[in-house]
């Protein structure tokens, strides 16, 4: 959830005629449509201070949607609106000076301190969010595809002299949000966390689609001080909205007895790879299922069954991801003729399919990893562990 600066339209106060109130009433009655936002309306914004660019109001889909990968369910909103005020944010990070080197290793408090000193403050994390998604709140701030080139990402932040890489830019004209240094911000670690956390945006690492994202976050403490951290400056009224989002996080992995209306659904999401290796595929039956939660804030099922017959029938474990009503594959992982049986052996986010054949006994591995479930390799000749859980009910 969010709070402060989140709602509806006020509705409309009638007042006497040739009141604004009464106006906007007489526009909208005489199927004018509601009168629109004064960003909308040709209203100029105030003037720029040099180094800086006009964020104007607007809506930001804060976090990332449901189903759009990669995603951090335990720390990103679920691509809710908020409308935040116009403010200034600086091109560049502190000093804001074209080809110079941000500065590092200050705390917070010296953020925003250096912040002060030029008339300024510290931007709070989504006004950093949206000055990087843009008008159209892209994903990364070139755009919704991932390309490593843009802003160099895909290595550890380093403090490299800003303005190299042009493309690198909001449509709102910041440049050089991601691909160098993180950058903090004013805003509270609203994340399920009882340490006094603040967010820090931006920045690189070694697995640059995620942490190229516009939405992607960490949390670090306000008094930490590393060369990997830098900062920038914004101007004009404080948007107070914060990103408030409670975790849960259940058992990491639990046999569930579902409805066979239910199980019918996981069939029928039997994906491609699994058909063309099932010889009979038209006869799977699932006919047991666990909820699987890798991190907080995440729920996969996942359905175990096997074909028809006894020495020649195919078996393994699907995946999916429950959008409303729909059954959304996500990996499939054979267990030979043998039934499946998924365990967690050390890491919520690992799951291990036991099976077997003619040969022996083995092994996958399903990891999770922000939204996607990959599948190792085979491993042979383990031993299959004992059932660890016990069916409970719930109902889908």
């Amino acid at each position: 959830m969010l709070v402060a600066g989140i709602g509806c339209r006020p509705k409309a106060k009638h007042g006497p005629p040739g009141s604004p109130s009464a106006s906007a009433s007489s526009a909208e009655a005489a199927n004018l449509g509601p009168v629109p936002p004064p960003w909308d309306a040709g209203k100029k914004p105030p003037p720029t201070p040099e180094g800086m660019v006009w964020i104007p109001p607007g809506a930001l889909v804060a976090g990332t949607p449901k189903g759009v990968l990669p995603r951090i369910a335990d720390e990103e909103l679920e691509g809710e609106q908020v409308v935040l005020g116009g403010f200034f944010m600086s091109i560049f990070p502190y000093p804001n000076e074209e080809a110079a080197i941000p500065l590092a290793g200050v705390t917070q408090d010296e953020a925003k301190a250096l912040c002060e000193k030029r008339g300024q403050r510290l931007c709070t994390e989504l006004e950093w969010e949206r000055a990087c998604k843009g008008p159209d709140n892209h994903i990364y701030e070139y755009g919704d595809h991932y390309r490593a080139d843009v802003c160099g990402t895909g290595g550890e932040p380093r403090m490299l002299p800003v303005g190299l890489r042009l493309p690198c830019r909001s449509d709102f004209g910041v440049r050089d949000m991601h691909g160098s240094l993180f950058e903090w911000t004013a805003s509270p670690w609203n994340r399920g966390s009882r340490e006094p956390l603040v967010a820090v945006r931006g920045g690189n690492s070694p697995d640059g689609e995620l942490t190229g994202r516009c939405a992607n976050g960490v949390a670090r403490a306000p008094s930490f001080k590393s060369q990997a951290i830098g900062f920038r400056c914004c101007a004009g009224p404080e948007n107070h909205a914060e990103v408030t989002l409670h975790v849960e996080r259940g058992p990491a992995l639990e046999l569930h007895q579902y409805p066979a209306s239910f199980l019918r659904r996981l069939d029928a999401a039997l994906p491609d790879d699994a058909r063309a290796e099932l010889r009979r595929d038209d006869t799977f039956r699932i006919n047991a299922a666990w909820v699987w939660h890798p991190i907080g804030n995440e729920e996969l099922v996942v359905g175990g069954g096997c074909t028809a017959g006894t020495t020649s029938r195919g078996c393994g474990v699907i995946v999916v991801r429950m959008m409303g009503d729909k059954a959304e594959p996500m990996a499939w992982a054979s267990s030979g003729v043998f039934v499946p049986s998924p365990r967690i052996e050390y890491n919520p986010r690992f799951l291990w399919v036991y099976g077997g054949d003619v040969r022996s006994h083995f092994r996958r591995l399903l990891t999770y990893a922000w939204g996607r479930v990959t599948l190792g390799a085979l491993e042979r000749n383990v031993k299959i562990p004992p059932a660890q859980s016990k069916a409970r009910s719930k109902k889908k």
